[in-house]
């Protein structure tokens, strides 16, 4: 996969972005947890606004949540990339799919202890 000619400057950026809208269409279409996760920031981010004291606390509340929603985009990557290589078990792909799913449980865990934290 080679670069087109002329994809520098405004014109790379608004590329990229084009391919970023369209990778949360499909994380959005295709992938139940994130699509609840989405739905959770609707409650998260207000009250994240609503109940952090400074605008640093309110910022690493909102933060924390956003690095929950990344962490799942890259877990589904990840399960897309192993699902298109093949349907048939492997220890290799398996774990890698485990391992993605750990790392969203870890981004969960973290705004977990973040947000006691600064709340309690």
């Amino acid at each position: 996969m080679g670069k087109p000619a002329g994809n520098t400057g405004w014109r790379r950026l608004l590329n990229a972005a084009g391919f970023s809208w369209q990778g949360l269409v499909a994380a959005c279409r295709f992938e139940a947890a994130f699509r609840q996760e989405l739905v959770a920031s609707l409650l998260v981010i207000p009250l994240a606004v609503w109940l952090g004291a400074t605008a640093v606390e309110r910022a690493l509340l909102i933060a924390v949540w956003l690095l929950v929603l990344i962490t799942e985009l890259l877990n589904s990557s990840i399960e897309a990339v192993v699902d298109r290589i093949g349907d048939e078990h492997h220890e290799l792909a398996g774990r890698a799919k485990d391992v993605a799913s750990a790392a969203v449980l870890i981004a969960l865990i973290n705004a977990a202890v973040v947000w006691a934290l600064v709340l309690l």
